[in-house]
């Protein structure tokens, strides 16, 4: 459904170009400090208006209606909205009936029967980030001194920083690219996790994959180490905190976190919403037609994801140490 978690719970609420997106935080400790600056940080790294975003420009301005009572968490549920301003539905009238390719579209449509709402791609539209990047500031203060950090790696293949050419090329050709990102999380104790299905690996994975456009995730050498020798990818424990000399498991054995840095990448896919005509079907027609999508939209949604990225993982490591007190 829309909820992660069973400590640290996270529900996500609205569509796109719906009066606004929200999310519900139950289970977060009382006493923490929030107040509505706290997330001005955060939400600023996700804003659109750089090279190769979408043109689409919000306030994004955070709405507490609950669980903070004199700048405090006081226990209850909190509840956060953010009021939609800056929408143009009609741009997205003929996907009802011509669903782009990649997106959310057709399977939304027949999946609730045609109820849905399509406008701006509704309640799989990337705009949802927005709350989860909310739901990530208050994580972030729940776990102390844990800190979680994500970067940029490639972008459309080339090493970021040196991108800048492939990126206008394909606004220029009305196209799109995709991302590498590496996510990096520091002083985890050891014994977070459980064996199997409730594994650091397992939780991460699960809200991680819910950021629209993410097909791959791997943790610490990742796949690579199908490549590599047992006495290549073991990690030397070199003291007694657990400290190792390498970190080829990513900060995780057996499901349970080690003591050192929880190291995954995540792959970002190119944008489906592209500029260049496509052929795809025309349930009206009944067949193959040429498809212009209007609107706004990234050319790279990975410029905005490393933000994104830090909300969902210090998310299911607040899960984890609450499920771990």
């Amino acid at each position: 459904m829309n909820t992660f978690g069973r400590k640290f719970r996270v529900n996500l609420f609205g569509e796109s170009h719906g009066a606004g997106v929200g999310v519900c935080v139950d289970g977060c400790p009382a006493g923490i400090d929030l107040r509505q600056p706290d997330f001005a940080a955060d939400l600023q790294r996700r804003k659109s208006g750089a090279r190769g975003t979408t043109p689409r420009i919000e306030a994004d301005a955070p709405e507490l209606l609950s669980g903070v009572f004199e700048g405090k968490t006081t226990g209850a549920p909190v509840a956060i909205i953010f009021r939609n301003e800056n929408t143009r539905s009609g741009d997205y009238a003929d996907l009802l009936s011509h669903p782009r390719p990649g997106h959310a579209d057709f399977v939304a449509a027949r999946k609730f029967g045609g109820y849905a709402d399509y406008r701006g791609g509704g309640h799989f539209s990337g705009r949802l980030t927005l709350a989860l990047v909310a739901a990530g500031v208050i994580a972030k203060k729940t776990l102390g001194g844990v800190t979680v950090t994500s970067t940029i790696l490639e972008v459309g293949g080339a090493k970021y920083g040196e991108h800048e050419a492939l990126l206008e090329e394909a606004i220029a050709g009305g196209d799109s690219l995709g991302g590498l990102l590496e996510c990096v999380a520091s002083n985890i104790p050891v014994g977070w996790g459980e064996p199997f299905f409730d594994s650091v690996e397992s939780l991460v994975s699960h809200i991680v994959f819910a950021i629209p456009g993410v097909r791959g995730v791997e943790f610490g050498s990742g796949f690579a180490a199908a490549r590599q020798k047992g006495s290549e990818h073991n990690d030397p424990i070199v003291a007694s905190c657990g400290k190792t000399g390498t970190n080829r498991a990513g900060g995780v054995n057996g499901g349970i976190s080690n003591g050192n840095d929880l190291t995954l990448r995540v792959a970002v896919k190119p944008t489906a919403s592209i500029g260049a005509p496509q052929q795809t079907f025309d349930f009206a027609k009944g067949r193959v037609d040429e498809l212009l999508i209007r609107g706004r939209h990234d050319a790279c949604i990975a410029l905005r994801v490393p933000v994104v990225l830090e909300a969902a993982v210090a998310i299911a490591l607040a899960d984890l140490m609450l499920l771990n007190s």
